[in-house]
């Protein structure tokens, strides 16, 4: 083969070829150590001491505190004690593909481009509670027993969501979206409800019935022989009430502090309009009194 000499005119036009080249390569590598450098996204599922499950797509340690982030891009996240967390494992079941914008997005949001934000969950709670005459304490309380208020906890044997629903008891309520915190609510508070009625409004019984299910109940005539579910009503019960005994305990006080604040006889005032009159203390303090 026959080369031809580099002549003059052709070193620029090189030097050229070989500076876009280091720069091609510098670029390539600092692409690689940014991917390198951030953290695995391979969907993960963080074990509780209860049996719960969280999906996450990765974790940060905080010392007492973990918190698990739920979406890719950080917008969402929960955080739960160090101490609950007994393991990791790999999430080998396929993620739910999201849904397209114009069914979770009305027509007249999505023209405007300002989508409605979710209520905060106790407006949930009560909205759920009144549409089913239940007190939102109870409800309160069974979503802290069931998923400790994580609306994307998924239990060992299937139940999802706030109020755990199984698929099936799901489909018969008709809850399409388990993981939305109102219609898991909603749902869950319709079938407390049910159960209430079942069982002549025996909290005891509905409770049994809504952990361990409404024909075991009926089997053992009552609350099943189970460790799990025992404990499971004990709880709910015990939370329940100790909150109902601090609203009565609040309000007596309140009854109490007013009956000791003294009737206050009416002070004669001269017009406000002369700029003399002046605010009489003790008349303000117990109108203000609650």
């Amino acid at each position: 083969m026959i080369r031809r000499a580099t002549s003059a005119t052709d070193q620029p036009a090189i030097d050229r070829a070989a500076r876009i080249a280091l720069k091609t390569i510098a670029f390539c590598s600092a692409v690689a150590l940014a991917l390198l450098a951030r953290p695995a996204s391979a969907a993960e599922l963080a074990i509780l001491r209860n049996g719960f499950s969280i999906r996450h797509e990765h974790r940060l340690v905080m010392g007492t505190t973990t918190r698990l982030y739920l979406a890719a891009d950080d917008s969402s996240f929960t955080d739960v004690p160090t101490e609950e967390i007994t393991g990791y494992e790999k999430d080998l079941s396929l993620p739910v593909p999201p849904e397209p914008l114009a069914r979770s997005v009305p027509l007249e949001s999505s023209k405007s481009g300002s989508a409605k934000p979710a209520p905060p969950l106790n407006q949930v709670v009560d909205i759920a509670s009144a549409q089913y005459h239940l007190d939102p304490d109870l409800v309160n309380s069974v979503i802290h027993a069931e998923s400790g208020f994580n609306s994307h906890a998924v239990s060992p044997k299937g139940a999802r969501g706030l109020m755990q629903l199984m698929p099936d008891t799901a489909n018969h309520l008709g809850v399409n979206d388990v993981f939305d915190p109102q219609s898991n609510v909603t749902g869950g508070s319709r079938y407390l409800r049910e159960l209430l009625e079942r069982y002549n409004f025996d909290l005891v019984k509905a409770l049994a019935a809504y952990n361990a299910g409404p024909e075991r109940v009926e089997q053992y005539r009552g609350v099943p022989p189970f460790r799990e579910t025992r404990n499971y009503v004990a709880r709910i019960v015990h939370e329940y009430n100790t909150k109902k005994i601090a609203e009565e305990k609040a309000a007596k006080q309140k009854q109490v502090a007013a009956k000791q604040v003294p009737a206050q006889k009416p002070t004669k005032t001269t017009n406000p309009a002369h700029g003399t009159s002046k605010p009489v203390g003790p008349t303000i303090a117990a109108d203000s009194a609650p």
